[in-house]
């Protein structure tokens, strides 16, 4: 499936801003299954390129001149295979032993422990009961928006009952680790069609072995990920993942606005 994306973050700034720096991570990443046709990114400033320790294409942007707003915007078309669920390990990548420490946004409390041992205490990790997990998590952790936010942890997005995508994959992260599997975080976009969903998404990569690979699960709706999938990057968590991440000298209170656009040729949103 073709997905035509167009992705615009906007800041604007209570006062000047002397000096800000970016972490973009908004390039589709060069994975089995995806190919990007075409994409660019557009954004102020000078630009630094660089591949990171996960693979993730990652441009730093940095403005050193006053200003009240910055504007960032990516545009393309990446091409996702259908039935794509299971990657092959990277050679020459990191070990998949890297994703089963827990980090301080995935790190597991008693109640994260007794979800990962009812799913995964008793059988082992593979597409079944993982997905039987996903279902899990999706019921003890709904969807909704404006609850949480990016510092909140996977236990307190459980205890909460409520969360975004990002944070029933931190859960599923957790749960995972908990249980001795590796697992990582996926920042993306996904095709809703006309489901009105306007924003990135994110969703994890769970490690089956060596001779299955990775299997990409998405919680937020209780499947494995595919052609309406789009990766960005991925890491242990959303830190490492996140698609605009930085810092600022000055500027007073901010506003950020985002406005997502995914199309192909079965529908738009």
């Amino acid at each position: 499936m073709q997905l035509h994306i167009r992705h615009e973050t906007r800041y604007e700034y209570e006062e000047p801003v002397s000096y800000s720096i970016q972490a973009l991570r908004l390039t589709p990443r060069a994975d089995p299954g995806q190919r990007v046709l075409s994409w660019r990114v557009l954004a102020p400033g000078e630009r630094l390129e660089q591949v990171d320790p996960y693979g993730n294409l990652t441009q730093f942007v940095t403005v050193d001149t006053p200003h009240r707003e910055m504007r960032i915007v990516v545009e393309g078309v990446a091409d996702v295979d259908e039935g794509v669920n299971l990657m092959p390990p990277e050679s020459g990548g990191l070990s998949p032993l890297a994703f089963l420490a827990p980090t301080a946004l995935t790190r597991p409390d008693a109640a994260l422990r007794d979800l990962a041992e009812r799913h995964l205490g008793r059988h082992p990790a593979n597409a079944d009961t993982l997905l039987e997990l996903a279902r899990g998590i999706r019921k003890a952790v709904s969807y909704e928006p404006g609850v949480t936010d990016v510092t909140h942890t996977a236990a307190e997005a459980l205890d909460l009952g409520v969360g975004v995508c990002q944070d029933q994959a931190h859960v599923l992260l957790a749960c995972c680790r908990a249980a001795g599997v590796p697992a990582r975080y996926v920042s993306g976009y996904f095709h809703a069609g006309d489901t009105g969903e306007v924003a990135s998404h994110a969703w994890a990569d769970v490690w089956l072995g060596d001779t299955q690979g990775w299997l990409s699960l998405d919680v937020t709706h209780a499947e494995q990920a595919g052609a309406r999938h789009c990766r960005l990057a991925v890491g242990r968590d959303y830190l490492d993942a996140a698609p605009v991440r930085g810092v600022r000298r000055g500027g007073g209170c901010e506003s950020m606005a985002v406005t997502v656009r995914v199309t192909s040729g079965q529908g738009q949103q």
